[in-house]
């Protein structure tokens, strides 16, 4: 009996055992899960939280591109204008009505006109609360007028007149001193209010709105010199942009529920802000703007803090950056992103957003969790304690499921046992286990969709930033091309002078000469028996020398005086790099001044063979193009085929020069009767089919750092293409050289009908 009792009494202490163990592990499975999860949703909330906050700050960056363009085009619009006499300066009315009309269809400009030398002004624009649109006028004595106009744009009575003179304006004096467009400093002003008169009701304004005092505006002011044919100033045309649109668009943009954005400049001081707080103040009778050190936005006022931390300086931020800041007892994440435009402007947009419009939804499971984890502790342990000795086999088994599961090995199913309530238990784990399965198939794809979307959004900016680049680049390479357009004609002008002008004596010194010469030939002939001191004389100077090298040296000089000529011909042929307008040219011209310009490099040296071209022209017609980007394209193609030549040079032998002299050939013709083709090969050692499959892409290069950018061949791919419509293509064999094909029409209305017909092929 005492035996029965000792193994029961073993069996006993056994059981609570692996109760216990079962419910530990039962345990830590549910908070490995509810753990994985967490740390899951947070990690793709972060994720989300970083593409909002970029897709905001993108937003904001368009939004600002395209609101801040158009007073560039409006200042570009009305200087052309001017320049086209479209705008008569004389007729003030007139001009006053023309800028009516364009401040009424953008409701954004508080003024529009310009002011001329003398100090009369034209414009128009919305500066006097409550009256939509006004006319303005200044004729140069000191005195400007607003004007009240009717829908037509003319006016109908004198609303106020006052002193003001534009030479002493900021906006005036910069443009004038800069000599280019000019962007002025953000100005904050008053709105101020006047009485109506019987006219203005009539119009239809509500006197009811000059009411309640004073109104304040924030505006940028967009001033463009404009000058006469013999470049002497006229005056200076300028658009006044209100940026107060600029907080309306960022309150609009609902970032989360109490996300905020701000635009700043480098000073600190705010251009807009979705915030509840104002931009302006008004201190010391004068209107200011808020800094973000003072901003009563005690967010804003934290960001700043931390940017003045991290930075010291807002100058030092030339690139975008996000960081977490603490605010009010919880996390907040920052994205800062540089805004700038090519004429000046260089701001910084602001997204935050609270870590908490994200990770309620997330704690909130995550006590949940917790929760369901601490019941089902409390109930198995109650349901263990009292069906230990029912249960030991079928807790083993579903301890095992338990390790395997904890393991990452979810397809477990636990048999149920023949006890109701054990079997129960069973369908139980077995239904978790099926749900646990569910979830973190549901997370892996949740995972794999995140990181899609990133590796989208990646592509997309890398592509962007390629783009960006790019368009830099070819923006600086025109702009250098442009230059050194301009440099040449100058340079070539300036020989052309002196050069025409010894070129023109050269006949008349030879002509004289050869009198002279003849009357000394008479001289002798009448007069043999001359002096001795002309006996002498004619020794020393060596007569007979003279005579014959002095007609050499004239004949040497003329033939150096046309060489010269032809270069400067040529220079002045190549100097079409600047024209902007497409014309009638000739290709062969443009090949030759090219050619001709490369002449030093085509000449041999010492230790390296000269280089033959071989032209083979066909009968080529007139052909319309920008001569000048083509002249860009022919000196790339060129150039690279010398650089490989010289190369190959270095690398030769004499015997491999005799049996494999170094030339280019170029070969122009017509096809297909609307276009013309010309190829360029030389005789080099080729390329690879990786390199030929590259040639066009953007700063893609084969020569040693700094001897190439890597734009040539792919600004020449996009003039051929984009600006004329054509073709341009590489063919190459390695060892045995390269041929470059450009195909253009001859009249651009023929690049249609050849697209056409290619895709219909």
């Amino acid at each position: 009996m005492r035996h029965k009792d000792s193994r029961w009494f073993g069996q006993l202490s056994l059981q609570p055992i692996l109760v216990v163990s079962f419910l530990l592990q039962i345990f830590t499975a549910v908070g490995l899960v509810g753990y994985f999860s967490f740390k899951n949703g947070q990690q793709a909330v972060y994720n989300l939280a970083g593409q909002l906050l970029d897709k905001a700050s993108q937003q904001v960056n368009d939004h600002l591109d395209s609101y801040l363009d158009l007073p560039i085009q409006l200042t570009q619009i009305n200087v052309d204008a001017i320049a086209n006499k479209e705008l008569n300066l004389k007729d003030l009315t007139a001009s006053g009505r023309y800028f009516w009309r364009q401040a009424k269809a953008f409701e954004n400009l508080s003024y529009i006109g310009y002011a001329l030398q003398d100090g009369t002004e034209a414009g128009a624009g919305h500066w006097v609360k409550g009256i939509d649109l006004l006319l303005y006028e200044n004729m140069g004595k000191g005195q400007a007028s607003d004007y009240i106009a009717n829908d037509e744009g003319k006016r109908i009575e004198l609303l106020q007149s006052y002193g003001f003179n534009p030479l002493t304006e900021s906006w005036y004096k910069d443009a004038v001193a800069a000599g280019k467009p000019f962007w002025s400093q953000i100005e904050s002003a008053e709105i101020g209010e006047v009485k109506l008169s019987a006219t203005g009701k009539a119009l239809n304004i509500k006197s009811n709105a000059l009411q309640g005092g004073l109104e304040y505006y924030v505006a940028i002011s967009r001033a463009t010199p404009f000058y006469d044919k013999r470049h002497k100033l006229l005056g200076v045309t300028s658009v006044e942009l209100t940026l107060t649109s600029i907080s309306e668009f960022l309150r609009r943009l609902k970032v989360s529920s109490s996300g905020e954005v701000f635009v700043i400049e480098r000073n600190g001081q705010l251009v807009g802000s979705s915030g509840k707080y104002p931009i302006l103040h008004k201190a010391k009778n004068k209107i200011e703007r808020y800094g973000i050190i003072d901003n009563p936005d005690p967010l804003i006022r934290t960001v700043a803090q931390r940017l003045q931390k991290q930075f010291n300086t807002l100058q030092a931020i030339q690139e975008s950056h996000q960081f977490v800041i603490s605010f009010n007892g919880q996390q907040h994440f920052v994205h800062i992103t540089p805004w700038q435009d090519r004429y000046g402007l260089d701001w910084l947009v602001v997204v935050t957003i609270p870590e908490s419009d994200f990770m309620a939804q997330v704690n909130e499971n995550t006590r949940t969790t917790f929760l369901l984890c601490l019941g089902a502790l409390v109930v198995a342990t109650i349901l263990g304690i009292y069906t230990s000795h029912w249960i030991i086999q079928p807790i083993f088994r579903l301890s095992q499921a338990a390790r395997a599961i904890a393991n990452g090995q979810f397809n477990q199913n636990v048999e149920p046992p023949k006890v109701k309530e054990l079997g129960i238990l069973a369908d139980t784990f077995n239904h978790m286990v099926q749900q646990l399965r569910e979830s973190f198939t549901a997370l892996e794809k949740t995972n794999e969709q995140l990181e899609q979307r990133v590796e989208e959004r990646t592509a997309e900016l890398q592509n962007t930033l390629q783009e960006l680049q790019l368009t830099q680049a070819q923006m600086i390479q025109a702009e250098k091309m442009s230059s050194l357009g301009q440099m040449v004609a100058g340079v070539a002008h300036e020989i052309n002078n002196p050069v025409n002008f010894i070129y023109g004596n050269i006949l008349y010194v030879n002509e004289y000469t050869q009198h002279l010469l003849e009357l000394v030939q008479l001289y002798e002939s009448e007069y043999p028996a001359s002096t001795s001191a002309i006996q002498a004389k004619i020794a020393d100077i060596d007569l007979e020398f003279l005579r014959a090298d002095l007609l050499k040296l004239l004949a040497s000089m003329q033939i150096g005086a046309e060489r010269i000529e032809e270069i400067v011909k040529s220079l002045r042929t190549f100097s079409r790099l600047d024209e902007s307008e497409m014309k009638e040219v000739d290709i062969h011209e443009g090949i030759d001044s090219t050619l001709l310009i490369l002449q030093h490099r085509l000449k041999g040296k010492p230790g390296c063979q000269a280089i033959a071209v071989i032209q083979d022209y066909g009968n080529l017609p007139l052909v319309e193009c920008y001569a000048g980007q083509l002249n860009q394209v022919l000196m790339n193609i060129l150039t690279n085929a010398i650089d490989v030549l010289e190369q190959v040079n270095t690398q030769s032998t004499s015997q491999d020069f005799q049996a494999r002299p170094p030339q280019i050939s170029i070969r122009t013709s017509v096809i297909d009767l609307h276009w013309v083709q010309i190829a360029i090969a030389d005789n080099g050692t080729g390329m690879s089919q990786d390199v030929r499959q590259h040639i066009f892409d953007p700063f893609f290069t084969t020569k040693p750092v700094g001897k190439g950018t890597g734009l040539g061949m792919s600004i020449s791919y996009a003039i051929i293409t984009q600006k004329h419509g054509g073709k341009l293509e590489c063919f190459s064999t390695l060892g045995e050289g390269t041929e470059f094909l450009l195909q253009i029409p001859i009249r651009q209305l023929d690049a249609g009908t050849w697209g056409r017909k290619e895709r219909g092929g």
